[in-house]
């Protein structure tokens, strides 16, 4: 089939355009709420039947890379910008993950979203948000991937905000926004010193000249290049120090957070340090910088968690430690086992998210565990959903999460790239951390006695099969996924780092440490929260001080918004707004228009309506003509 990747990202477009402007004229409220669900779902579904059939084309042509070029954009002198499309074994799995694991949250969101005012949008934005990343993961150059990227932050602007009646939602998209265009400014810089280089921005022509070390790029330095690189993705993927917008963004509704921040546009970063991996391997600086950077991202957010008490929250700060995982592998040229953990972790965070959806559901709202409890009964296919999904990110043997946690674990150790013990030491700790507040979430929620009202335990209800159906698939992924070798499958594109031949020796050792990690989270966990309430309370009264420092996300949003927020408002306020807009330009016109008035005011004097004095102007005129006229003769 002719341009089935062009078909493949267009699809979500058309539904975006249907439920756009045709839905809501389909019939009355549940007519219009039936067409947009299966308009909204339909599309993506067949972009990830037709991904299925280009995977096997790639196969069948010995993974050869598919190009689709599908018209010239523009030509700038010699330049050429055109619209192609490319699909390699790297696009391959992330177009798979964007479109499969999005096509489940489209029909998990049939249910979740039913009877709101405004179903029909929501489904037309979740329709432009796969289109756009689609565009990202498919597009041949960094200028396509480029547009997919600035729309991606658009759509997500619109769905975080999509409650925007409520302005603290208004205000988490508008943060989103703002603080991904400061890592954007990154990338395009970064984007434009390479178009300078080369004269052109095809990927796959810089990568390979990156790795001979000819031609342009002996005339930029790898490094600076993919430091700017680096700040944009520290914006879409959440790192320190942009990381601020994903815990706010969770005003949106939840499927948002399952498609957004947890399967496909925080991992933008990790695609783009992976696609332009070229790059980097002659960089080994900057790579340092990208694993120090996710080492600690990855430890922050995990010690934020511990402490969390809105179950989005938890899982908010979860995603963006484990995105801190995946840069840690990209930072030691584990670029394979950072897609690894991509897929992984759609698989299962895409479940406790809408596991969590399924609980707000039936709670009626509620969004804090303190009042929650006793659910395992109550909601049992939630519960033993969410449960294998959090066996799996905190690292149980068998499951997903325990094979690609391992593999960063590994590399972060023996890596010749730039492994070290300090690094494993950390992500270690954080592997123990994440299994400990993934079960605490876990007590806190399904377990114990029930802390919830008499009203709302009352209505309380296990969610629909559109939605539990979705749990339970995404539930098998988060246990079998782990299986699917992708990292030797990208090896042939993208080959792993060698390890340091001494260390090999360590290789089970470390394993049976990462396994005693994940059940001693388990332990911990059950320990303080199996037991009397007085047991956690003790707790956390001993150590007070720093549970008020990580209840109060060690205060980084207050002291943005003193070094930052603040100033800025001034300075638009009083210098660009006040000095600038009333005092110069409004000050300039109203100059102008006093200057018109007061010469009019002079010249009007003139005009006293007198016959007489105006002959006599007329004659004096005409004397100073002829006397002008005589004296130039």
């Amino acid at each position: 089939m002719p341009h089935t990747l062009a078909l493949i990202a267009l699809l979500p477009l058309v539904g975006f355009l249907f439920n756009g402007f045709f839905a809501t004229a389909l019939g009355g409220h549940r007519a219009s709420e039936r067409a947009a669900g299966i308009i909204g779902c339909a599309f993506p579904i067949a972009a990830f039947a037709l991904t299925i059939k280009a995977f096997f084309d790639l196969q069948g042509g010995g993974y050869t890379p598919i190009v689709e070029p599908l018209y010239r954009w523009a030509l700038i002198g010699s330049s050429s910008f055109e619209i192609a499309f490319y699909f390699d074994r790297l696009s391959a799995i992330m177009t798979l993950v964007v479109t499969g694991v999005g096509s489940v949250i489209h029909i998990y969101s049939t249910g979740y979203m039913h009877d709101d005012k405004s179903f029909g949008r929501f489904f037309a934005y979740l329709n432009l948000f796969l289109f756009f990343m689609l565009l990202l993961v498919l597009g041949r150059s960094m200028l396509v991937l480029f547009v997919g990227w600035e729309g991606v932050g658009m759509a997500s602007y619109l769905l975080i905000g999509f409650w925007f009646d409520d302005l603290t939602n208004a205000k988490a998209g508008r943060k989103a926004f703002i603080t991904n265009r400061i890592g954007d400014a990154g990338f395009l810089l970064g984007m434009f010193l390479l178009y300078r280089a080369f004269g052109t921005l095809d990927m796959d022509t810089i990568n390979g000249a990156f790795v001979s070390g000819t031609g342009a790029a002996m005339l930029v330095p790898a490094s600076l290049v993919g430091l700017l690189l680096f700040v944009g993705a520290t914006g879409k993927s959440a790192q320190i120090p942009l990381y601020v917008w994903l815990p706010d963004a969770m005003a949106g509704p939840t499927p948002v957070s399952a498609l957004i921040h947890a399967a496909t546009m925080v991992t933008a970063g990790v695609y783009l340090t992976t696609r332009m991996s070229g790059i980097y391997m002659m960089a080994p600086e900057a790579s340092h910088v990208i694993a120090v950077v996710g080492v600690l991202t990855a430890f922050f957010a995990a010690t934020v968690a511990l402490v969390q008490t809105d179950i989005k929250k938890v899982l908010a700060y979860s995603t963006v430690s484990q995105l801190g995982f995946m840069f840690l592998a990209l930072g030691v040229g584990a670029y394979g086992v950072a897609i690894f953990h991509v897929v992984t972790h759609a698989f299962f965070k895409a479940c406790l998210f809408l596991g969590a959806g399924s609980v707000i559901h039936a709670l009626g709202g509620e969004q804090d565990i303190r009042k929650m409890g006793g659910l395992r009964n109550k909601i049992p296919l939630t519960f033993w959903t969410f449960a294998v999904a959090t066996a799996a990110i905190a690292g149980i043997p068998g499951l997903a999460g325990f094979f690609s946690k391992d593999e960063i674990l590994w590399y972060a150790f023996a890596s010749t790239k730039g492994g070290a013990p300090w690094l494993w030491g950390m992500a270690a700790l954080t592997a123990l951390m994440t299994a400990f507040y993934m079960f605490r979430l876990l007590w806190l929620t399904f377990m114990g006695a029930s802390r919830m009202s008499h009203e709302v335990e009352h209505h309380v209800h296990e969610s629909p099969m559109s939605m539990t159906g979705v749990l339970m698939l995404l539930a098998l992924l988060s246990a079998g996924g782990g299986y699917i070798a992708i990292p030797h499958f990208l090896e042939a594109q993208i080959p792993l780092p060698p390890v340091v031949d001494s260390l090999e020796q360590y290789k089970e050792p470390l394993l049976i440490v990462s396994i005693v990690l994940a059940f001693a989270g388990l332990g911990i966990a059950a320990f303080m929260f199996g037991g009397p309430a007085a047991r956690p309370e003790g707790i956390k009264q001993a150590l007070l001080p720093v549970h008020r420092l990580l209840s109060g996300k060690y205060f980084v949003d207050e002291l943005y918004d003193r070094m930052i927020v603040k100033p800025l408002a001034w300075f638009s306020d009083v210098v660009l707004l006040r000095g600038g807009d009333k005092m110069l330009l409004d000050g300039s016109l109203n100059g102008l228009a006093s200057l018109a008035q007061r010469t009019a005011g002079v010249l009007s004097r003139v005009q006293t309506g007198s016959l007489h004095l105006y002959a006599l102007l007329v004659m004096v005129g005409i004397v100073g003509a002829l006397l002008w006229s005589w004296r130039h003769v």
